[in-house]
């Protein structure tokens, strides 16, 4: 299942570039250069035109969602998902502003956001991290980020997220870049998984769901993370004894 979101076709180069040096790298072989791998696909027309400028928002965003380390802040949002039959399918995740691993989701058919897959998710985010919900380091817990959504604001989620040692915090009304991790993924996945899917109906995209987070978490290169995928840079994370490895 993961071969489906291998990235074949028209992609952007500084995506294709790391797998092709990662695949180089475990063979042995040098390194390829970046415009010459540029002039080949621009020759096979096989580069995505550039994104269009967007609006401007009125709002100044002087802050950075980014952190240096894991575990500081993590972010969370929704998105859906069109099917061909009419049918939608929404899912929710919590990601690391730093190492940008999605360390839980949850996906349903129907639109709206309910409060508790959130509840499930932040459960499972704490479980994977720390290894119980007990466990999380008082008063060292990560923020949690998330917009205005009925489901993060309710007052169950807020409580959880204290219990859990969690520190809840809500973006400004009506700003979006405020978390701009969480939207930054939301397009990505949108673009390098979704546009690939089986889109026939609800049951059919769930399905293909696993294996498109795990793609991501295991394979997909980072800007941020020195072009690593999620999980590489946390694994050399775990293994570096000369000094840590700091999110760009």
């Amino acid at each position: 299942m993961l071969e489906r979101f291998s990235l074949q076709g028209k992609v952007v180069l500084s995506r294709r570039l790391p797998l092709v040096n990662r695949q180089r790298a475990a063979q042995g072989a040098p390194k390829v250069n970046a415009k010459r791998v540029y002039r080949v696909m621009a020759a096979a027309d096989l580069l995505l035109p550039k994104a269009p400028r967007r609006r401007q928002s009125a709002r100044t965003h002087e802050g950075r969602v980014a952190v240096s380390r894991s575990d500081l802040r993590w972010c969370s949002d929704g998105l859906e998902i069109k099917c061909d039959s009419g049918q939608t399918v929404t899912a929710t995740f919590t990601k690391d502003c730093c190492d940008r691993e999605v360390m839980a989701w949850r996906a349903w058919e129907g639109k709206g956001l309910p409060g508790e897959p959130v509840l499930e998710m932040l459960i499972e985010a704490v479980e994977r991290r720390f290894g119980t919900v007990e466990a999380v380091p008082a008063g060292q817990g990560p923020e949690f980020l998330s917009d205005n959504g009925g489901a993060y604001i309710a007052a169950d989620t807020r409580a959880l997220a204290r219990a859990l040692g969690l520190k809840p915090i809500n973006t400004p009304v009506c700003s979006p870049q405020s978390n701009g991790v969480a939207e930054s993924f939301v397009n990505t996945f949108k673009r390098d998984y979704v546009a690939r899917m089986d889109l026939r109906d609800a049951h059919t995209v769930l399905a293909q769901l696993p294996a498109a987070f795990e793609h991501f978490n295991e394979v997909h290169p980072h800007s941020s993370l020195r072009m690593r995928s999620p999980r590489e840079f946390r694994r050399q994370q775990a293994t570096a004894t000369d000094q840590a490895l700091y999110c760009e």
